[in-house]
């Protein structure tokens, strides 16, 4: 069976030259980057590197660049971290965010802060001028993602930054999906906080980035050694580190190209599916979105199961973030879109990757064809 992967938003391949470089790591930096001797001080030759390929995809200094485990960490130390220097927490985020985001801040609400969370337009995009009105005296952070994992949206993110900063408000963008993918500058955003994650962008797993502004305050929330400027201790994942900044030099030099090929496909993608499948709709078509996200209602189909039968077939999707994926709940994004839960039940989203050519999309096409034909109990 040829199988076809269409669920980048979760995972990406690792790409080969950055497998090579993690194993190249792991023998030639064995020590621990903390040690004063050659084995150790090979280990920090390695992260330095690293640190300048990473912050070179966003348009930082290397020493604004603090490594994480995660993307879901480098949101909790830049949302936990702001607050834990804020005396009268007031957040404002929006309806659309991560878990990643969604959670810490409800946890800060839980614990006695205030949070708001800011709905978003029927196509998927938020308003500058609702969050911009949230805010109030005592407001420590303003959270919005540049990108949207489900429906793929892009928000205007940098039409915030400047009044933000002149009312003294911290701006922190969730930049998982978009880094690697879109154009992405710490200083034309203005933004102070920054997150990413090397497995989004053909890296590995288990290792991620927050770009932390000069003199924006941040605590903390684990402690340890002095690892990462005191932010996040622990000895550090060499050879995830290198793989990560070989991820970034490679997204950095091809960004354009893979950009404009993914688009084009994911349009095909799109095109052949409205065509060839009846009661189908592409969500947040009308806004700006991500050039490898697709997501797409199939009426009166079950997504969960069509996204097995699909999988049955050799086609991989998903029906939003993998880390919601067991839980059987609708979209909460599609659902803040203003969509009703049995449509947003109905949907499935589809994304592109570096490795996909023309060939992929007729396949798919055919396979998610066949899969609702059988669904719906209709004749191919």
């Amino acid at each position: 069976m040829t199988r076809i992967y269409l669920d980048h938003n979760a995972t990406t391949p690792l790409d080969p030259e950055v497998r090579e470089t993690m194993c190249a790591s792991l023998s030639e930096a064995p020590g621990n980057p903390s040690s004063l001797h050659a084995w150790g001080q090979a280990a920090r030759r390695t992260i330095d590197r690293a640190r300048a390929q990473v912050a070179g995809l966003v348009g930082a200094l290397p020493e604004h660049i603090v490594f994480t485990g995660s993307g879901t960490e480098a949101d909790n130390l830049a949302i936990l971290g702001v607050v834990g220097r804020s005396r009268r927490p007031h957040l404002v985020t929006t309806s659309i965010e991560h878990q990643a985001v969604l959670n810490p801040c409800r946890h800060v609400a839980e614990a006695g802060g205030a949070v708001e969370f800011v709905p978003v337009e029927a196509d998927g995009r938020i308003d500058p001028a609702r969050v911009l009105a949230s805010v109030r005296d005592g407001t420590a952070l303003v959270s919005v993602m540049l990108a949207n994992n489900d429906v793929g949206t892009i928000q205007p993110v940098e039409a915030l930054s400047s009044a933000l900063r002149a009312r003294g408000v911290l701006l922190h963008t969730d930049a998982v999906q978009a880094a690697g993918r879109i154009p992405v500058n710490v200083a034309t955003l203005g933004i102070d906080l920054l997150s990413f994650s090397a497995h989004k962008l053909h890296g590995p797993q288990g290792i991620g980035a927050l770009f932390v502004r000069p003199g924006t305050p941040l605590a903390p929330i684990a402690f340890g050694g002095r690892q990462e400027r005191g932010l996040r201790p622990g000895t550090e994942n060499v050879a995830a580190i290198a793989g990560f900044g070989k991820a970034c030099d490679l997204a950095a030099a091809r960004l354009a190209a893979d950009a404009t090929r993914v688009r084009t496909l994911r349009d095909r993608f799109e095109a052949l599916v409205l065509a060839r499948i009846p009661g189908t709709a592409i969500n947040g078509a009308s806004a700006p979105r991500l050039p490898n996200t697709s997501n797409l209602t199939f009426a009166g189909l079950d997504g969960e199961m069509l996204v097995i039968h699909l999988d049955l077939l050799g086609l991989a999707a998903s029906t939003g973030s993998a880390c919601t994926a067991t839980d059987g709940s609708a979209s909460h994004v599609l659902i803040a879109m203003g969509v009703s839960s049995a449509v947003a039940r109905s949907s499935v989203r589809f994304s592109f990757g570096r490795g996909h050519g023309e060939a992929d999309v007729e396949l798919a096409v055919d396979l998610l064809a066949r899969a609702v034909a059988l669904m719906r109990g209709e004749s191919l």
